[in-house]
């Protein structure tokens, strides 16, 4: 089959890149959509079973950081748009090792954007676009505040009771960078790198920067899975200092649904935040999945409260992040879909529901299997 366009996603066989994977396949029939993946600890090939066998999609595995693989690859199906997710992201994991951190996050995204530029630059650059996926952690932290009395700046269709600020400060697309973690800083230095290629070669790039995302499919290290399996099984919920941090939240289709709108619709060399508005404490996220868990569980209400276990606060932890991605809202259109509440009630339901899911990714026997699978490919 001639397909209209060749989009190549790195690491699609993770959390988001799973769910952008899936959009684009179902999607857009006359794309050839590749999903070039590593499978590390994060990348879990049964995140897209229902979509494996589809004609218009190919699943490659290799590392972003091999050069000549990603280029072959390139040449090979004659790609014109990257949407790149590939990345190292727990922030606790780059405190311990900041140096694949940095390989991952920096290197293979320099990889990626030289293996692009070699292809498309003697071809000329329309129709080409490397789109890179960021993070909020970039512009570091922000003061956090009482909220009573501070009326938030956002409206959505998606508000909800909850829909409050916790201070008067919002990252904006021309908020200044300030990491204050090794993952943090190796995802600014990869956003870097692509606006260079852009200002010196002219390369068509856009960067966008999103807050925490949560749904489906999330590897269970992160807040809100790991939180809902510990509940499930009854084990200590490890709450970092006194809980208080807030983070924005963001149902991970929706942010899917944005970056499907940015690809097609965005300005080149522009960058875009995708927030939830929508900024809840650790310790309030905490609550509201052990009540819901435990609704859903037909256990007792606040059974199991007691779980909650605070711990010494993680190294350089930032208090605030709050997304204002009111220009993605006023330029494309684009807002969140869900209220957290509904968001989190089909987080926790699917969940419940894919025991055997969370069961194989923290055994790692998936991972063996694949690394059996690929291992002469």
């Amino acid at each position: 089959m001639n397909y209209r366009r060749t989009i190549l996603i790195t690491g699609g066989a993770g959390f988001i890149g799973s769910h952008v994977v899936r959009l684009f396949v179902n999607r857009y029939p006359d794309y050839h959509i590749i999903n070039l993946d590593k499978l590390t600890y994060a990348g879990n090939l049964s995140n897209l079973k229902d979509i494996e066998d589809r004609p218009n999609y190919k699943f490659i595995k290799a590392d972003i950081c091999d050069y000549d693989a990603v280029k072959e690859v390139m040449n090979k199906y004659e790609v014109d748009g990257i949407i790149h997710l590939a990345a190292e992201s727990h922030v606790d994991r780059s405190i311990l090792d900041p140096f694949t951190f940095a390989r991952t996050n920096v290197m293979g995204t320099l990889s990626l954007l030289q293996a692009a530029r070699t292809v498309w630059e003697p071809q000329g650059w329309d129709g080409k676009l490397f789109y890179h996926i960021s993070t909020d952690e970039v512009y570091g932290a922000l003061e956090l505040t009482d909220p009573e009395g501070i009326e938030s700046p956002f409206t959505t269709k998606a508000s909800s009771d909850h829909h409050h600020a916790y201070g008067d400060k919002f990252f904006t697309e021309e908020t200044r960078y300030q990491p204050h973690s090794p993952y943090s800083a190796s995802k600014a230095g990869s956003d870097h790198f692509v606006r260079a290629f852009h200002d010196t070669y002219g390369m068509p790039t856009i960067v966008t920067n999103c807050s925490n995302n949560y749904g489906p499919y999330q590897f269970p290290e992160k807040l809100i899975p790991l939180f809902i399996n510990n509940i499930m099984h009854r084990k200590p919920l490890p709450v970092y200092g006194k809980g208080e941090n807030v983070r924005d939240w963001l149902y991970v289709e929706d942010h899917a649904r944005a970056i499907d709108l940015i690809f097609h619709e965005g300005k080149v060399a522009e960058t875009y935040n995708i927030g939830g508005f929508n900024e809840w404490k650790n310790i309030d996220i905490v609550k509201v999945l052990i009540r819901t868990v435990d609704r859903l569980l037909s256990r007792g209400e606040d059974e199991d409260m007691d779980l909650i276990t605070y711990v010494t606060d993680r190294k350089g932890h930032d208090m605030r992040y709050a997304i204002d991605s009111r220009k993605l809202q006023r330029e494309l259109g684009w807002e969140p879909s869900l209220q957290f509440e509904e968001g989190i009630e089909k987080t926790v339901r699917w969940y419940l529901d894919h025991q055997d899911w969370l069961d194989n990714v923290t055994s790692g026997d998936y991972q063996k299997y694949y690394d059996q699978m690929y291992k002469n490919k």
